[in-house]
């Protein structure tokens, strides 16, 4: 019995923000996955190693994580003012399945230097010394996105002192600008409230502002769902029993947000929305053993993605986090302490992070006009991955 033989596949494995995945160069890719389709969603569930009933991702480049089962494609842009493509594919770990409905904030802050390498950026856009502007179009959500890229003798500078909790050695910053992550066009609370009363049926009545902006995202109050804001991974995680209730309490609120129409269909459609819980600033210890106080930070927030809690947060979240913030009577705006604010420090599991919104009411809505982050990146290895040639 003859089997097919491995093909290989330019590949550049690079960490952005707090999480790492594949990156790859649209032309790159055998011809069947240059398009949508189930070619390449096999291609690229092969390369991660799922499904994988074990969980470890063992065959695969995946870490068994959702900060870890990710790939990207990079393409030059056709786009107007825009230099590359962006579209992102979050493999599920136990499931044969790639999650095409959001885009990774994180990953986002290795999209520039990609591009920058792998010439997808014209060379007159690039200064010897100082820092290159990337525009960036996210096909997933159809957004633009610039990110500030370091130059140093004309090549991409990685290494620095920016440090970046959930991230264990520092490098060079990277400033992340979401432009009008919700476009003037479009619904920001897609029920038209701020505060909705989110009915669960077998588990209870919550409080809850659900919002488009970075990525769709539900925000709860920690203590209406019997937890205080500042738990790490394990006490969630470990949990069977409170992971299904979070993907319940999503499923529903993703039919209130008009995301899907059927509680079965939350299923395939895992990477959005986010569900994420939030509380007044309090002192608590990050994973990595570092003190966290209270006066540090305006509030804490916790996000699951993928149907666990994230180690750190999501950078689409993170948009949310700050954009909700900037609107008074959010949940997330009132556990920071209310008011108006153009940024907020939050707590997550490893540490806290700062993001910065500018938004103002328009005609009784609620208009974004950018949302801003620092993040780093840097290449952890390139060359070819290789998988078997029937795979896909």
């Amino acid at each position: 019995m003859s089997h097919a033989p491995q093909i290989r596949i330019p590949a550049t494995y690079m960490r952005g923000g707090t999480s790492k995945g594949l990156f790859f160069n649209l032309e790159d890719l055998p011809e069947p996955a240059r398009v949508p389709g189930q070619a390449r969603d096999k291609l690229l569930l092969r390369v991660i190693g799922s499904p994988d009933p074990y969980g470890k991702h063992t065959d695969g480049m995946g870490g068994a994580t959702s900060s870890t089962s990710k790939t990207v494609i990079l393409a030059r842009s056709n786009k107007p003012d825009h230099d590359v493509d962006y579209l992102f594919g979050q493999v599920a770990i136990d499931k044969a399945f790639v999650d095409w409905s959001g885009n990774c904030g994180n990953l986002t802050a290795a999209v520039g230097a990609f591009a920058i390498a792998s010439g997808l950026v014209d060379t007159g856009r690039i200064p010897d010394n100082g820092i290159a502007v990337v525009r960036i179009w996210q096909k997933n959500i159809e957004k633009t996105i610039v990110a500030h890229v370091p130059i140093t003798d004309g090549r991409v500078q990685e290494t620095g002192d920016f440090e970046l909790d959930g991230v264990t050695f520092p490098a060079a910053e990277v400033k992340i600008e979401f432009m009008s992550p919700v476009d003037p066009s479009e619904t920001m609370f897609p029920t038209g409230n701020l505060v909705d009363q989110l009915e669960v049926p077998g588990i209870g009545s919550f409080q809850a502002t659900m919002i488009n902006a970075g990525i769709p995202t539900i925000f709860l109050n920690a203590d209406e769902i019997g937890y205080s804001g500042i738990e790490l991974q394990e006490a969630v995680n470990g949990d069977p029993a409170a992971l299904e209730r979070f993907e319940t309490i999503r499923a529903y609120g993703a039919i209130k947000m008009g995301l899907i129409d059927r509680v079965e269909e939350a299923a395939a459609r895992q990477h959005t929305p986010k569900v994420a819980f939030v509380a007044p600033a309090a002192d608590y210890t990050a994973s990595s053993g570092k003190a966290i106080n209270a006066g540090d930070i305006d509030l804490n927030v916790r996000a699951l993605s993928m149907g666990k809690l994230h180690h750190a947060m999501m950078g689409t979240a993170a948009v949310a986090i700050g954009t909700a913030a900037a609107i008074p009577g959010t949940l997330v705006n009132l556990a920071a302490g209310g008011g108006e604010r153009e940024a907020v420090t939050f707590g997550h599991p490893s540490g806290t992070l700062k993001v910065g919104a500018t938004a103002s009411e328009q005609n009784g809505n609620w208009i974004v006009e950018k949302v801003v982050m620092s993040r780093s990146a840097r290449i952890l290895m390139e060359g070819w991955v290789r998988i078997p040639g029937d795979a896909f």
